[in-house]
């Protein structure tokens, strides 16, 4: 996640380099600047993608390092964004297959809060080499995402497997012993053969409730739908909606332009607040490291959202003052900086890593991989369209183009409230069940579905769950162990007799 923080944060520096803009052929208003910047693949992947997609973004890199023209780099900045799309639609799958359900939440943010430190460092980089001249100046903090991709290619290797991944392959030895290292414990602690059992059977209705996606858009879901897909579905690529609507990379990908264009400094002076505001943002993201769970998903949402949204507000206001040329509006303009570096406070607390988080919880087991990937897709694609549209509507709307952000920011705050139930501290099935008892559309007038604690029946059927599995013991987990691996390689009639077997044997 840092690689794709400093990769997002690497154009806005070169964005203002001067010999860049030359070799390109771009003018200071060049609506190609924006495309080129916008262009990213939406290829999703899943576990073991990550080395591929690595090695995908070290082509795009390369090519970018080396162009002389705007359709090498065009090229280049597909490639990068194809690789691109494979690491950040797996790297969070692949953090919460591997971790806790009482940690998710943070370990998802502790990933964002590297994203922000690529970032910040993309940023610093720049900088610094705007005092340089020739294609060094952008060559080389473009090339410097080499040093991240040497780093996953030495580390990754090394890394466990996704658990839940393994037992899909019928892989049950390996599955097992990987869960034990996590828990530094050994495959014969009865947590172990628990979870090993709910996974299997995790697993098994999974595939059951699996609906394709021609079907399930055409409502043909026969009765495998029975938990809200479609309304989760929404729901989870909705957060990567807002997240993106919230106004984040017109500054992310163009602050250096913001602050030259709208604020009126000096290229030098852009860069610097840029750089500086980074390491804010990285500080103030960290902060929802311990708040995530305590203080769970729609509060922080709803606080970000209406940070932003006042944020965005003095911003336009206090833009709509400056006159670029005129001194006396100068004061305006510089106190508008304060309130882009408070507009990365508010959305490293909320916006930053809970939409990355929610499409894995809030989304059904036949569809949790499906709903994160679309979850990514739509993030991605409203990163384009914002990013494409920032240029020319500086350029063009001059103070207007911020009231957009303000508004949007505006409008996330009843839709959060009134449409988005709270998913921390509950388990997935927790989640699944709320959903089966058909809950209304408007979920803030129900306690089980806003409360930021696990509510008290959740908390009485998981008891009831545990003393159940508890009963098994370690000769019927191997030999429900051994059925379930029939199961996996069972090519004719006899699969489904054979996961019956897994159930029965495994107490399910």
């Amino acid at each position: 996640m840092a690689l794709f923080g400093y990769d997002q944060g690497v154009f806005g520096g070169v964005n203002v380099t001067q010999d860049y803009l030359d070799t390109m052929g771009f003018g200071p208003t060049s609506s190609t600047l924006s495309t080129v910047t916008a262009v990213y693949g939406d290829l999703l992947g899943r576990k073991k993608t990550i080395m591929l997609g690595t090695t995908i973004m070290l082509i795009g890199a390369i090519l970018q390092v080396s162009a002389f023209g705007v359709p090498q780099m065009m090229v280049a900045r597909v490639i990068a964004g194809i690789g691109n799309g494979l690491n950040t639609a797996t790297a969070p799958v692949w953090q919460s297959e591997t971790s806790k359900a009482s940690m998710r939440g943070k370990l998802v943010v502790i990933e964002m809060v590297c994203n922000i430190a690529g970032f910040s460092l993309s940023n610093w980089i720049t900088y610094g080499f705007s005092f340089a001249s020739g294609p060094i100046v952008w060559r080389f903090p473009i090339a410097f995402q080499i040093v991240f991709m040497i780093v996953l290619y030495a580390t990754v290797p090394w890394l466990p497997e996704s658990p839940r991944w393994l037992m899909a392959k019928g892989r049950v030895e390996e599955s097992e012993q990987i869960t034990a290292d996590l828990e530094s414990t050994t495959v014969d602690d009865p947590y172990i053969v628990t979870v090993s059992k709910e996974m299997q059977y995790s697993i098994n209705q999974e595939r059951e409730a699996a609906v394709p996606f021609k079907d399930l858009f055409l409502g043909r879901t026969g009765g495998k739908a029975g938990t809200k897909t479609l309304r989760r579905l929404f729901l989870g690529m909705g957060t990567q909606a807002m997240q993106q609507f919230g106004g984040i990379n017109v500054t992310s990908y163009y602050l250096p332009t913001v602050l030259e264009q709208s604020v009126g400094l000096s290229t030098d002076m852009a860069r610097l607040i840029a750089a500086c505001n980074s390491v804010s943002y990285l500080i103030f993201g960290s902060l929802g490291i311990p708040v995530v769970e305590s203080m769970g998903r729609r509060f922080l949402m709803l606080f970000s959202s209406f940070g932003q949204f006042v944020c965005y507000a003095i911003i336009t206001g206090l833009l709509s003052q400056v006159v670029l040329g005129d001194p006396s509006t100068t004061k305006y303009g510089e106190a508008s900086i304060a309130f882009f570096f408070l507009y990365y406070v508010f959305f490293g607390f909320g916006w930053q890593g809970i939409p990355w988080l929610y499409p894995a919880e809030v989304n059904s087991l036949g569809m949790r991989t499906r709903g994160a990937a679309l979850g990514t897709a739509t993030n991605w694609i409203v990163n384009f369209m914002v990013v494409e549209i920032t240029p020319p509507g500086i350029g063009s709307l001059g103070w207007k183009f911020y009231i957009i952000w303000t508004v949007f920011n505006f409008s996330f705050l009843p839709i959060v409230y009134f449409l988005y139930p709270e998913t921390a501290g509950r388990t997935l099935e927790d989640l699944d069940r709320f959903f089966r008892e058909d809950p209304p559309l408007l979920v803030f007038r129900d306690k089980a579905a806003t409360s930021k604690h696990r509510p008290d029946k959740y908390l009485a059927h998981e008891q009831q769950e545990v003393r159940r599995h508890s009963s098994v013991g370690s000769v019927s987990a191997k030999t429900a162990a051994e059925l379930y691996r029939n199961s996996m390689s069972s090519q004719d009639g006899g699969e489904k007799d054979d996961i019956e077997k897994v159930e029965r044997t495994a107490g399910l």
